[in-house]
């Protein structure tokens, strides 16, 4: 079965790139990570992190749309639930 890949699922955003996505900054981000609030980066490297720009869309609308600190925890709960399941190879269907 082939998966389906939509233009920029796979792209990922380093954290400056976040930061002036959101709005929000470094200490921000950390502290929303912390409160459950933000899920917690991906490695890239030895020294190197960043977030799934689908994510932080997914975020970003929340926030917009008024959601509740409680549906955002929901959401990041998906948001890493989706990535532990995401199928092997890189490839998940978005």
């Amino acid at each position: 079965m082939a998966h389906t890949i939509h233009p920029g699922a796979l792209t990922i955003l380093r954290r400056k790139q976040v930061e002036a996505e959101t709005g929000y900054s470094r200490s921000t981000i950390y502290l929303r990570i912390a409160e459950g609030l933000w899920p917690r980066p991906i490695s890239l490297g030895v020294r190197a992190v960043g977030w799934p720009a689908s994510e932080v869309r997914a975020l970003n609308a929340a926030r917009i749309a008024g959601s509740s600190n409680e549906a955002i925890r929901r959401l990041v709960v998906q948001i890493l639930t989706a990535r532990a399941e995401a199928p092997a190879g890189g490839r998940h269907v978005v």
